[in-house]
């Protein structure tokens, strides 16, 4: 899943538009969670499990309001202009992306799934069979890529300048530590390219129409590793309202309750990791992201 802070940037416009026809036939006066739905951001609000959760926060007193928005630039500046309250649609990059491009101060309050990306083969059934020398295949777009190549460091098939970063390129390669080379490759192609090569890194999204499932990866993102972190799935708020006890509690069933997360681990076709990292620890990914991503002057 591509998202860059340049389209963020161009779309805020837009997407605070989109954002007030949304929610404007509801008003958007009272207290949220007392005198009126909390309103939250997705942008798959047909998924099945919605439905589970909105069902587990009504039983605990809670009436939640889905906003649906069509493309992922939106949610961020409707949440910042108030037109919602909370979302739940991004990782942690795109959050830091968007914060750094817009000079705003959105914050996660809750970790909600990790969708692992995986490296998947046709020649081998471990990556410790992959010869010396082989090609691996990855998306060649800029979230992705860095992501890919983080899988293959994580799976001790090549090393990068200092350790990676969701941001690193091939350039960042250290060819005389690394087992195989990249062929950054349109992402559509990852899963058609495999006969090719010793390997490829394939987004969730591609599976299907390789014959592939997520159980079929031979490597992928460990959730608890340092350099997956930044790709957790959160729930977001304003700065002002991170401490809301309504919305902290609204994090705390979507975590508890089992029809809730069962449901994204089916939607996802068991390609999604259920997480309740602690606020403090995504916080702190948050700060480093955006440092890194000043840093490499994106």
């Amino acid at each position: 899943m591509s998202r860059f802070a340049k389209v963020v940037a161009a779309a805020s416009a837009l997407a605070l538009a989109f954002g007030l026809s949304a929610c404007s036939a509801g008003g958007n006066e009272g207290t949220p969670g007392v005198d009126r739905p909390v309103r939250i951001g997705v942008t798959n609000a047909s998924d099945p499990y919605w439905e589970h959760y909105k069902e587990a926060t009504k039983a605990q007193g809670i009436e939640v309001e889905l906003v649906d928005f069509a493309e992922y630039s939106q949610p961020n500046p409707a949440l910042a202009a108030g037109e919602i309250d909370l979302n739940e649609f991004q990782h942690l990059i795109y959050l830091a992306q968007y914060n750094v491009s817009a000079g705003d101060d959105l914050t996660p309050i809750g970790a909600t799934a990790i969708y692992p990306l995986g490296l998947y083969s046709q020649k081998y059934k471990s990556t410790d069979e992959i010869p010396a020398g082989s090609e691996i295949a990855i998306p060649n777009d800029e979230s992705n890529q860095a992501r890919a190549l983080l899988v293959l460091q994580q799976a001790g098939l090549l090393k990068l300048k200092d350790g990676g970063s969701p941001f690193s390129s091939p350039d960042d390669i250290i060819a005389a530590e690394s087992k195989v080379t990249v062929r950054p490759i349109e992402a559509s192609l990852t899963g058609t390219t495999l006969p090719d090569v010793a390997g490829s890194v394939i987004n969730q999204n591609f599976l299907d129409e390789a014959g592939l499932k997520p159980t079929d990866a031979i490597a992928q993102d460990d959730p608890n590793a340092d350099t997956a972190k930044p790709y957790i799935n959160v729930f977001v708020s304003r700065a002002e309202d991170k401490d809301n006890p309504t919305y902290l509690k609204l994090v705390e069933i979507f975590q508890n309750d089992k029809a809730t997360t069962d449901g994204l681990v089916e939607h996802a076709n068991g390609a999604a990791e259920p997480l309740t990292t602690p606020t403090a620890e995504l916080l702190e990914v948050l700060q480093k992201t955006q440092a890194d991503y000043e840093k490499a002057g994106k």
